[in-house]
């Protein structure tokens, strides 16, 4: 079978639909992907899989969707896929839509969180409904990363079987690293008692940034903040700049930004705790990552982040958007490296029981047919 895996940017493509596309070609199928441009398609390129620049966008901006919704269909049309299963909502909407003018046999989508969800203004959020509902009713095979968004699709009639088959990571490439952790630390200037807390993602607001940095200044003065990652190009809202440079001010030393990496496992074994303040996530790849590695988490008590981390377990949950809680949770690990232990081994078995990558990937290719 000839498949047809669609993104927005390369982050996504790279970071989420990669394995997919990895152990689709494993099973024999050729392999196309379709996204906006982006250095990080360097990798899956290297691996030998096409990559198709599409003028992906993401904004409700009619013409820029029009434009997307264009050139996807005239790819779809050339080159008679006999699957398309596409990702993230704006692209998910796009691709979905191409792929039924362009008379695609089979259309699948795996919802990574829903518009709706998010916070924003109420036409925004009825719109972005309406149309998760009309592109429901084209797709044939409907999946979600978490039980919570299965739950909504179909309890809002966006479709009658929605799947939830979850996301995961490779353990192989998340886990405790000894070696890591002392050259790392050494490396970035963690002392031995330093308690290192860790935060990786896009460095936009919904992500947490001006309560986690605010937070920051209620702990303790042996813990310091590693901030993992940059801004989009294509991301929008608030510039989270005034507020690292107000925190870098008030922390000095103990915030180290350290920009995109490439060895984000490393760092997260060179850490002691893992935190992500977001205001809404489905289920996020970051916190999987930091359970295989045997970090405690410090997350917003959200319904993704509830299938993840265990109160009391193996993390501890916070009210989203507050600080003194969030300050409270980061001071308390920073002062008892026993309970930082017991979490994390208790999130790491955790995630290797419901979140290994292996087992996901194979899962959802079933359910592809594939």
């Amino acid at each position: 079978m000839k498949i047809c895996f669609i993104a927005n940017v390369d982050f996504a493509m790279r970071h989420f639909i990669l394995p997919l596309m990895r152990g689709a070609r494993a099973r024999g199928h050729e392999v196309v992907g379709l996204c906006a441009e982006g250095p990080l398609l360097d990798i899956p390129r290297a691996e030998g899989f096409r990559i198709e620049a599409m003028p992906m966008a993401r904004s409700m901006n009619p013409l820029a969707q029009w434009r997307a919704y264009q050139a996807v269909r005239d790819f779809l049309k050339r080159e008679r896929c006999d699957l398309v299963h596409a990702h993230m909502p704006i692209s998910g909407l796009i691709g979905r839509a191409a792929a039924r003018a362009a008379g695609v046999p089979r259309i699948a989508y795996t919802c990574h969180g829903f518009l709706f969800n998010q916070p924003g203004p109420w036409w925004r959020r009825t719109l972005a409904l309406q149309l998760e509902r009309a592109a429901g009713r084209i797709t044939d095979i409907y999946l979600t990363v978490s039980a919570a968004e299965a739950e909504d699709a179909r309890r809002l009639g966006i479709h009658p079987n929605p799947i939830a088959v979850l996301n995961g990571r490779d353990p192989a490439a998340f886990h405790p690293d000894p070696e890591a952790r002392r050259a790392l630390r050494a490396e970035l200037g963690a002392a031995h008692d330093d308690c290192v807390i860790i935060a990786v993602s896009r460095l936009v607001r919904p992500k947490g940034y001006p309560e986690l940095l605010r937070a920051m200044e209620a702990t303790p003065e042996n813990a310091r903040l590693w901030v993992v990652g940059e801004r989009l190009a294509s991301d929008h809202g608030e510039d989270m700049e005034p507020h690292f440079a107000r925190a870098a001010a008030a922390l000095g030393p103990r915030l180290q930004r350290l920009g995109y990496r490439h060895d984000v496992a490393r760092l997260l074994a060179a850490a002691d705790v893992f935190c992500l303040p977001s205001h809404s996530e489905a289920l996020p790849m970051s916190v999987i990552e930091a359970m295989l590695t045997g970090l405690p988490v410090v997350a917003s008590d959200l319904r993704g982040t509830r299938q993840q981390v265990v109160e009391g377990e193996t993390g501890l949950l916070v009210p989203p958007a507050t600080i003194t809680p969030l300050a409270e949770a980061l001071s308390r690990l920073a002062a008892e490296p026993t309970l930082r232990a017991r979490m994390g081994g208790a999130g790491r078995a955790r995630a290797l029981e419901r979140f290994d990558e292996a087992k996901i990937i194979r899962r959802t290719l079933d359910l592809l047919g594939l």
